[in-house]
């Protein structure tokens, strides 16, 4: 293992494997982390194991809790700042009876034995150990407890099981979403035979939960390259048993403004969404946003052309119906249903008005209208279209900020009609919007001004002007706020480089 590589252990880490060797005990870094360290990424998350019992290992630390038929004990470091150091995982040695409901093992033994833990793993890659030795303070070696060959798979970038492949998956049907999600996560291939078991294991998905399958599902999603991982699942027939609607759009051929088929398409659009980072929903309304278009599609009698009319209306309802089915949160079905829906929202700034943009925002939300523009761009870059951001979208998304922004009136003062009466004593009339519209003159001339304290002894110094007077400095501040809202348009608008 390469130096560099061992010192992306925390001190945290060692010390917990340090204390329990100080009792006697093994310590090993196991699975996920050590894969991570022998390619050169910084782990997520850290496990050890031990031959350590779990009330042996409660014993040797000040902090931990016990909450599982697993024997994993969590210790507690509290004086860390770093989420993923606070609990480290601590699991002893075991061994796995049968799996006779391919979900969890039927009992577990605690064993002495490392090698016979790291017969019962999934992946070879997630069958190495490390065992750390201290040398001074932040800096480690360490040896690697390897008997399936997984740093060989990793050099080689080979995903394959430990042992033999159908029996591994069979033990934990979700183990072939893992696999295409490791693969994708990776950038490994997985091996023939592997590939084999997965298509013979997949329909024991029938037999995991959907909460289980969506979890998985949704870090598939959340890869660098679900595209890679989409096509997997297809290839291997896993797809299926988890969303069957989206692989539906094989061969459907689309419009003239499409360079792709409806899978093709829906592939590109989730892999623009996971190439900015953006997060699940909007990755997810990528997924189902052409969901629809094998249903709807008809051929024009007028042009010769496919027509979808309707796929969003239709669309949304199946995005609701599966991501139920998966078991998403309901805050997280309602938005992507939400930007299925309104997808294909008219952007031709020539012909649309800032009412019909306003109309647009309170049917998405403020909180949700910036994804749609960004599966719109999704959308546009599946398309086979170069530019992700061209002069209509800009000029749209201008428009929305300028409905969006807040306006300048006697509303944005922090005193209100009926503090002028009070304060001022002067009975309901026309000088008390005088007031108003005199106290809004200066506080656009100086914001700081538009605190309450401030608004509310200014007013009664202002109604002793005469009634000419305070119209004057009304219809001065109606000109400045004018100006005022055509400088913030302008604003807008250069900031999307549009007119």
């Amino acid at each position: 293992m390469k130096k560099e590589n061992i010192f992306l252990i925390p001190d945290e880490i060692a010390s917990v494997a340090k204390t329990l060797e100080n009792k006697g005990f093994e310590a090993y870094l196991v699975g996920g982390c050590v894969r991570d360290l022998l390619i050169g990424k910084k782990p997520t998350d850290w496990d050890i194991t031990t031959n350590a019992k779990p009330e042996e290992i409660i014993a040797s630390f000040p902090k931990t809790f016990y909450e599982n038929d697993y024997g994993t004990v969590g210790v507690v470091n509290e004086e860390t700042g770093e989420e993923s150091l606070k609990v480290v995982e601590i699991t002893p040695y075991r061994l796995e009876a049968k799996y006779s409901n391919n979900r969890h093992p039927d009992s577990v033994t605690f064993s002495k034995n490392l090698e016979g833990d790291l017969k019962r793993r999934d992946f070879t890659v997630n069958a190495i150990a490390l065992k750390i030795e201290t040398g001074s303070k932040g800096h480690y070696k360490g040896h690697l407890v390897d008997p399936y060959k997984g740093h060989d798979d990793i050099i080689q970038k080979i995903l394959k099981t430990v042992g033999d492949a159908l029996e591994r998956l069979e033990e934990d049907a979700l183990r072939v979403l893992r696999g295409v999600r490791l693969a994708c996560q990776l950038g490994f291939t997985i091996n023939i035979t592997t590939k084999e078991a997965i298509k013979k294991a997949t329909p024991l998905l029938k037999n995991i939960s959907k909460e289980r399958i969506r979890d998985e599902f949704s870090r598939i999603l959340m890869t660098n390259s679900p595209l890679d991982g989409l096509t997997l699942s297809q290839e291997l027939g896993v797809l299926p048993f988890v969303l069957p609607i989206i692989e539906k759009g094989i061969g459907v051929e689309q419009n003239q403004a499409h360079s792709y088929d409806v899978w093709e398409h829906t592939l590109r659009t989730v892999q623009h969404a996971a190439d900015k980072k953006w997060p699940l929903e909007i990755r997810l309304a990528a997924l189902f946003h052409d969901s629809a278009k094998p249903e709807t599609r008809r051929k024009s009698a007028e042009t010769g052309e496919w027509t979808f009319y309707g796929h969003e209306v239709v669309g949304a309802r199946v995005a609701a119906k599966s991501l139920a089915e998966l078991r998403y949160p309901k805050k997280t079905i309602d938005k992507v249903v939400k930007l299925v829906r309104w997808h294909m929202f008219f952007s031709d700034t020539e012909q649309i008005s800032l009412s019909a943009v306003r109309r647009l925002v309170a049917r998405v939300g403020k909180e949700d209208i910036w994804d749609l523009m960004n599966l719109r761009i999704c959308d546009r870059i599946g398309t086979g279209r170069p530019k992700e951001n061209p002069y209509r979208l800009r000029k749209y998304k201008s428009m929305i900020e300028e409905v969006m922004r807040d306006p300048l009136s006697v509303g944005m003062l922090k005193i209100d009609g009926t503090k002028v009466i009070e304060v001022t004593k002067i009975p309901p009339s026309p000088k008390i919007g005088y007031i108003l519209h005199a106290l809004l003159e200066e506080v656009l001339e100086k914001p700081e001004l538009n605190i309450a304290e401030y608004l509310e002894k200014r007013a009664p110094e202002l109604a002793i002007l005469g009634d000419k007077e305070l119209e004057k400095l009304g219809v001065e501040a109606k000109e400045k706020k004018e100006l005022e809202e055509e400088k913030n348009i302008k604003e807008i608008r250069e900031k999307y480089w549009v007119e």
